[in-house]
């Protein structure tokens, strides 16, 4: 026989032998006479040993020769072992108990039949069914009150952290997407683990995409709602791997690291970049995590970092695919999104250059303020410039109604009446929500554009109306001069808010000497600051003071003096050739002495911001 173990342990179930030549079948009941090739060989062995004529070379020489041809007469046919086993289980009955409620199945003290072991078992097996799904509606309510109870201390307790509808529609789907992909990874290591069954199962666990929600959640919305996100899913992870304490550590860590290092992802390569310091955080932990459990170092050991090292990237690889579903289905507005908008040469700004050059070069210079005073105060500088640069797109429609546009020609303004002035100016924040509409621009910009202006009084034509207005016929209501709103939600949009009014009043300056800008800009944001139009937003006074020192260090860059250089005496020209030289190259021209003419900041009054932006 081939297999003589296989035989011994069938021969006690039963053997039938089959003659391939006849197809007859029998069932021996002698078999003590079968031997296996091994034993035939062994005595081979031992008769070639016996023959004293026979040298080592010429027994190798026979035995080889004799092994090659010897083949077994008793072959295993597993296929039709395995065929008469199923028709075997086919051709029984399957023998049905019937329990009536009330029946007595086994009495104290009485000897157990295999019939009432049977019925015992069934019992509990169904016992066992009404055990899960009690151990299911348990869990369903359990997880319920931690999102609810968090959720709501979340929002009440925590200041930034203000989801509405469609954020927690985002995170829930994010979360469920997350376990998604740790029950498909569950089910591929287990196949992995009978593939290589010299790696242990739980190896495999450290490569799964843990941070991957909260990265998402960072990169989206903010980190007080990715810190909550990455607390809530790391503990019930840890519940999905039966309650591991130590998969919830690994997880939550994992995920405060690489929200951290995404919160300001201003291209893509910072998604890779916050892989691999995933990687090395999840390396550490895994070595910290190992050192705690007391094992030795062993190959485990090593399999785990790697598999930790590949999580990172991993994590890098299906956030940086998934983001621009994200932004499509959501509607949301990424940074990465804000940076292919902070192009200049997109459709609506190239139409405002060529429409409004005057608008266009103002808005570009708004988003130099408004960048480096968000700098100063840890606002997000890429949302404030991107949306400086979108804020007045309203003016493509009526572009020779603002005086920015006007290069000479005639103010339409001045054969108007106030009113229809002052709703000719809200018009272009209108259009220019619908524009931003139109070019999906994304909620945050249209936000701002809406409330750059606030409830701003349109000053100039208000005193006009009131001049021209019968005090005895006519009453002029403040409110008619005051833009719609709403007032700045965020500091970007009051920022903007401020940079609008501060670039604008400094073209008026004649003398526009660091002085001077000092105390415009102050001026200026005293006026919004009582007029009340940062009464919702969260800039503080010290925010104030520092957005103040920002505007008059750009502006006294914009606006500073050339210096007139002497020419050497070899490279003198005459007179008239000098003078046309001049008037062809103003920016050559000597500054004035502007010694006596810098004005002092204007006097502050009793709820004026004192000393803002000095130094």
């Amino acid at each position: 026989v081939g297999n003589l173990q296989l035989f011994q342990g069938e021969r006690k179930r039963g053997i039938v032998i089959r003659d391939l030549d006849s197809r007859r079948e029998s069932t021996p009941v002698d078999l003590d006479g079968v031997i296996g090739v091994g034993d035939v060989q062994n005595r081979l062995k031992e008769q070639l040993k016996g023959l004293p004529d026979l040298n080592k070379a010429h027994s190798k020489v026979i035995f080889s020769l004799t092994v090659k041809l010897l083949k077994p007469n008793l072959t295993f046919n597993k296929n039709e072992t395995e065929a008469r086993k199923q028709q075997a289980r086919e051709d029984i009955k399957p023998v049905l108990f019937q329990v009536k409620k009330g029946e007595m199945i086994v009495r104290e003290g009485e000897r157990v039949s295999l019939d009432q072991i049977k019925k015992l078992r069934a019992m509990r097996e169904i016992g066992s069914n009404y055990s899960t799904l009690g151990t299911g509606l348990g869990l369903f309510l359990s997880i319920l009150v931690l999102l609810f109870t968090t959720h709501r201390f979340a929002k009440t307790d925590i200041r930034k952290y203000r989801p509405n509808n469609r954020d927690l529609l985002f995170l829930m789907l994010n979360l469920i997407g997350l376990f998604i992909l740790i029950k498909l990874g569950i089910f591929i290591s287990t196949a992995l683990e009978s593939a290589f069954p010299y790696v242990e199962s739980t190896s495999y666990y450290y490569v799964f995409p843990f941070a991957a929600g909260a990265m998402l959640a960072r990169i989206v919305l903010n980190s007080e709602v990715a810190f909550v996100f990455a607390i809530l899913s790391s503990l019930l992870i840890g519940v999905l791997f039966g309650n591991s304490l130590i998969i919830s550590i690994f997880a939550l860590t994992g995920s405060v690291t690489a929200a951290h290092w995404v919160r300001h992802c201003k291209q893509r390569t910072t998604l890779y970049r916050a892989g691999f310091r995933l990687s090395l955080v999840n390396m550490l932990t895994i070595l910290g995590l190992y050192l705690m459990s007391g094992r030795a170092f062993d190959i485990q050991l090593l399999y785990k970092l790697g598999f930790g090292l590949a999580g990172g990237i991993l994590c890098a690889l299906i956030v940086t695919g998934t983001i621009p579903m994200v932004e499509y289905l959501f509607k949301y507005t990424t940074d990465i999104k804000l940076l292919e908008l902070a192009n200049l040469n997109t459709p609506v700004l190239r139409e405002l250059m060529v429409q409004a050059p005057g608008t266009y070069h103002h808005s570009v210079i708004v988003g130099n303020l408004v960048e480096s005073a968000a700098e100063t105060i840890n606002a997000n500088p890429l949302l404030a410039r991107v949306a400086a640069y979108y804020h007045d797109i309203g003016k493509i429609r009526k572009p020779l109604y603002f005086i920015e546009n006007l290069h000479g020609q005639e103010n339409k303004h001045d054969k108007l009446a106030p009113s229809m002035s002052s709703l000719i100016l809200m018009s272009h924040v209108k259009d220019a929500v619908e524009l931003a509409r139109e070019n999906n621009l994304g909620e945050p910009l249209i936000d701002i554009i809406r409330q750059h202006h606030g409830t701003a009084l349109m000053k100039f034509f208000y005193d006009k109306a009131k001049s021209k207005a019968d005090p005895g016929v006519q009453q002029i209501d403040e409110r008619d001069y005051r833009y719609p709103g709403p007032k700045p939600q965020t500091r970007e949009a009051a920022l903007i808010m401020l940079a609008d009014a501060v670039e604008a009043a400094s073209r008026t300056l004649s003398d526009p000497t660091p002085a001077r800008i000092q105390g415009l800009v102050q001026k200026i944001v005293n006026n919004i600051f009582i007029d009340g139009q940062l009464d919702e937003c969260e800039l503080t006074l010290k925010d104030l003071h520092r957005i103040a020192k920002s505007f008059n260090r750009i502006l006294a860059g914009i606006f500073h003096h050339r210096i007139d250089y002497p020419e050497p005496a070899f490279k003198e020209r005459d007179k008239d050739l000098n003078k046309r030289k001049i008037s062809e190259d103003s920016d050559r021209e000597p500054a004035k002495d502007t010694k006596n003419k810098e004005a002092a900041p204007a006097k502050s009054g009793s709820e004026d911001l004192k000393r803002l932006g000095m130094s």
